[in-house]
């Protein structure tokens, strides 16, 4: 118990703690107030504007982008400028028409380097901003203004690459602070956002739920203490159908164990909003390996992931294809050695997609013909689809190994995809070996669990998980497409800004579990993503609408 003295300075320090919190918070904000932008008119260039924001394309004929932006800059109305011409000294000059006083705020590149703009003995110019902007696969920048009167001026600090941030009035005050964003080189390669880029979007965002879809509470989700992941979303009719990775976890453990004692689960719904759960496909085991190699002594689905659902038409039944993981509680990634299974319902037609399910045998498995790259965690994911008379398969592997050598515990970082082939859904299928494997084209190191359509015109599209913006790792944290023409040969990974549409609750976005058509070009994302001030990870959902001519456009340029 407390005495009361005790309690009256315990209210007395919360209350200063309050006070104290409160002050702060209003420092802060007066700190990163944003800044008004002042009007101006590009005179007789191509040099196009942009508003500055986060994914904003900086420069004209390139992919480097905004990820990081100070509070203040967001909102302002920059320029692009040709990066490899300001480099090398060869831009036409940028001339701009202000209709009054103003300071125009560039970024300086934190590079002692001469294709960058060096400042350190310009007069005119006032350090604003330190460390304010990140953009990806460039050095730290520093933010400048400098002041131009009314009229039309030539814009041209000196020789070397920089940005232009913004245009604000010569009366708007500008307090010198650190935003301590981090390095740009962070993020490297770089990457193409839709609708920011200098091309059309294949895609456009129209909207969506702007909180979760499945949430932690609402019936169903009991016993699902991490929420789930990938998996796959099908519609049968009128109905969706999902199957989640359910990250049941295990009870009195650290959360990084959620995704050991697995399940997957049967959800329905009519809308892709309000979701029932209709029954348990598979419960993995939750047991843990007694060995920390390969060894059929240890229980090989104690863990079971990314259940694919497709629909066999010559069978007239629905097959699944997942993944089972043995389960180390030493060493990272705690999920390894991964199998695929084939299963198939034992209810036959198109309603039969709840199965219930019969195994029918892996397909895929670590052995004689797996390669160093597939790593600790190959086979790590499957998705088949048709192309012409045959089946490809994509199939995954991660924390790759440089050698054999290197096995069972000396792995690296990557999570990669290649391509399988059969001539039927059931098998046997085998890894293509033609020197293009893993396939870094959609990008060098990180894809995970694409799933395969088709568009109108018969581009192939694949749509998966592009990587985290955290955990240590510095990727797009989007969901992701790539289209090829053949189903074989795939295209630089683009990536989709839904947060631009509808309110973003997550903080790293993980795996789409579909692309659905729904009629007038619009399609339904279902997604699993995660908010880190929580453990269960949560299901959204999305709509998009497609450009079809940016679509006929797109397969011109495969053809060529």
């Amino acid at each position: 118990m407390f005495s009361k003295n005790t309690k009256y300075n315990f209210k007395l320090n919360t209350v200063f703690l309050v006070l104290f919190s409160v002050c702060l918070q209003f420092s802060v904000l007066a700190q990163s107030q944003r800044l008004k932008p002042a009007s101006f008119e590009v005179i007789k260039s191509n040099y196009k504007t942009f508003k500055t924001t986060q994914y904003a394309h900086v420069f004209s004929g390139s992919k480097h982008n905004i990820v990081r932006l100070a509070p203040e800059l967001k909102g302002l109305q920059g320029v692009e400028l040709p990066l490899e011409a300001y480099k090398k000294g060869t831009n036409t000059p940028l001339q701009l028409k202000f209709k009054e006083p103003v300071q125009v705020l560039i970024g300086v590149f934190q590079e002692n380097n001469q294709e960058y703009l060096q400042l350190n003995n310009n007069a005119n110019s006032k350090l604003v901003l330190e460390n304010a902007v990140t953009i990806t696969g460039l050095p730290p920048i520093n933010i400048y203004a400098i002041s131009y009167p009314k009229g039309t001026q030539t814009i041209n600090p000196g020789k070397g690459l920089f940005a232009l941030l913004g245009v604000v009035k010569s009366s708007q005050k500008l307090t010198l602070r650190n935003a301590e964003l981090p390095n740009g080189k962070l993020w490297n390669p770089t990457f193409i956002v839709e609708g920011f880029s200098d091309e059309k979007p294949l895609f456009e965002i129209i909207g969506g739920e702007n909180k979760p879809v499945v949430e932690e509470g609402m019936p169903g989700t009991e016993g699902i203490q991490g929420g789930f992941e990938g998996g796959r979303v099908v519609k049968v009719g009128d109905t969706y159908h999902m199957f989640p990775t359910e990250r049941a976890g295990e009870k009195g453990v650290d959360y990084y164990y959620d995704r050991v004692k697995t399940r997957i689960g049967h959800w329905s719904s009519k809308d892709a909003i309000h979701w029932k759960r209709e029954s348990t496909i598979y419960q993995a085991s939750g047991t843990y390996a007694v060995t920390e190699d390969d060894n059929p002594m240890n229980d090989r689905r104690a863990a079971i992931w990314s259940y694919m659902p497709v629909f066999n038409e010559k069978a007239n039944k629905w097959y699944g294809y997942y993944l089972a993981y043995t389960v180390s509680k030493e060493i990272e990634p705690n999920h390894s050695f991964g199998r695929i299974w084939r299963c198939e319902s034992t209810v036959d037609g198109i309603n039969g997609i709840g199965g219930p399910y019969k195994d029918m045998g892996i397909i895929m498995e670590p052995g004689l013909d797996s390669e160093p790259w597939e790593g600790r965690q190959g086979v790590a994911s499957f998705f088949p689809y048709k192309v012409g008379d045959k089946y490809f398969g994509f199939y995954s592997g991660a924390y790759p190994f440089n050698s054999w050598a290197d096995y069972p515990k000396k792995s690296g970082k990557g999570w990669f995809v290649a391509l399988a082939e059969s001539k039927s859904l059931e098998g046997p299928w085998s890894r293509i070996k033609e020197g293009n494997n893993p396939i870094k084209t959609m990008h060098p190191f990180f894809v995970e669990n694409p799933i395969v359509s088709q568009l109108p015109n018969g581009l192939y599209i694949a749509i998966f998980d592009g990587g985290p913006d955290g955990w240590g790792h510095h990727l797009p944290n989007m969901i992701a497409y790539s289209v090829s023409k053949d189903g074989k040969n795939w295209g630089e990974a683009r990536y989709l800004p839904i947060e631009t549409k509808v309110d973003k609750w997550w903080d790293i976005m993980r795996t789409p579990l579909c692309l659905i058509p729904e009629g007038n070009d619009a399609y339904t994302i279902v997604y699993a993503a995660i908010d880190l001030k929580r453990r269960f990870h949560p299901m959204g959902m999305v709509k998009v609408k497609l450009n079809k001519d940016v679509m006929e456009s797109r397969l011109e340029e495969l053809k060529k």
